[in-house]
């Protein structure tokens, strides 16, 4: 099996691919590059049998809704403006899922600095549909949406200052090491040392592999339809050790 984590910006600048090979007694990163385009994903989801994606696939309904009932200047859709109202908006049904299990609220989509990559994520998703993949925004197709930071933690791991400090990087990369000595980092390591997109893009790839194998928490039935348009983050459910 091939996964794939793309740590998504807003420009090629920022933006890592990272590919890992899994074998029965051993998982390989077998590529990573900085300064990825999208043609170089497609080209990568054509081959990987799961793209994991660090960035929101979608927006929120209700906030979708509410840009188009503003545009139309509909005068029986007057947003109520409350700070509840304007947090429901904010905020994706995985959003609020997000919280409840880890505790952290992750970034809005909507009113936050991730718009931009988004929409980035937008025009992505449907140069994928144009090459033959499928996108399904719940998860159960090739691409699903990732969060490294989130996975980390649910995994036991501490992740203070590790996005912005190469020291508590190469601390970290150590405690993932021990923790699963059957991955080889290759020649890699030093790049996931000195570049945080390149340390997530590899951190997606591994939670690629949980929602591969059906380790993660997958959304409700009650929330499938809702997952299938604003997306949904695959959180693991499981230890790291279980991926291979």
């Amino acid at each position: 099996m091939l996964t794939a984590g793309v740590d998504l910006a807003a420009e090629p600048k920022g933006t890592a691919l990272a590919i890992i090979e899994w074998k029965k007694t051993q998982a390989t990163l077998v590529d990573l590059q900085l300064g990825v385009k999208d043609e170089t994903i497609v080209e990568a989801a054509g081959v990987v049998d799961k793209l994991g994606i660090d960035c929101a696939l979608g927006w929120p309904i209700e906030f979708v809704e509410f840009l188009t009932n503003h545009a139309n200047l509909k005068s029986t859709s007057i947003p109520d403006g409350g700070m509840d109202w304007r947090r429901r908006t904010s905020f994706r049904e995985s959003d609020r899922n997000v919280k409840e299990v880890t505790g952290k609220w992750p970034l809005s989509v909507s009113t936050d600095r991730l718009g931009l990559t988004a929409m980035r994520c937008a025009g992505l998703q449907g140069r994928l549909q144009q090459s033959g993949i499928e996108i399904d925004r719940s998860g159960s197709g090739k691409v699903v949406e990732i969060y490294p930071g989130a996975s980390l933690r649910l995994w036991g791991f501490d992740t203070a200052g590790y996005r912005a400090n190469e020291d508590a990087r190469a601390e970290l990369l150590t405690s993932l090491e021990r923790a699963v000595p059957w991955l080889n980092l290759d020649s890699y390591r030093d790049l996931m040392i000195s570049s945080t997109d390149a340390f997530d893009a590899v951190i997606a790839s591994l939670a690629t592999r949980a929602a591969a194998i059906g380790l993660y928490s997958k959304p409700p039935e009650e929330h499938l339809d809702i997952a299938k348009i604003e997306g949904w983050i695959a959180l693991p459910s499981n230890p790291i050790s279980d991926l291979l």
